[in-house]
């Protein structure tokens, strides 16, 4: 999370321009928004952060979960033999990344 992505984040659409990755530097070019505050920038990479860092296990479920195709697979596998492969499969990712209380 930096300046530019609170920026965005805060007055979407507004016209600035950014030459360092320093507060000073942010020139404010649109006339219809006020440039946030300093404060105000803080507080929106904070919250920007908080929430990546509450969604880690979601980034670290993705890449072990099996692709959509094995997953159709295993589904319609499942439904022929009676078993439950597929749920069992998903089950572990999720027990191995368990989503925070």
């Amino acid at each position: 999370m930096n300046l530019e992505t609170a920026l965005v984040k805060l007055r979407p659409g507004s016209s600035w321009s950014l030459k360092t990755s320093a507060y000073e530097d942010v020139l404010w070019l649109d006339e219809t928004t006020e440039k946030p505050t300093w404060e105000e920038i803080q507080a929106k990479i904070a919250e920007l952060q908080a929430a990546y860092d509450a969604n880690k296990y979601q980034r670290d479920r993705q890449p072990e979960y099996p692709s959509i195709q094995e997953q159709l697979d295993m589904q319609y596998w499942d439904r022929v033999n009676g078993t439950n492969n597929w749920q069992e499969a998903i089950q572990a990712v999720k027990t191995k990344h368990p989503k925070p209380e």
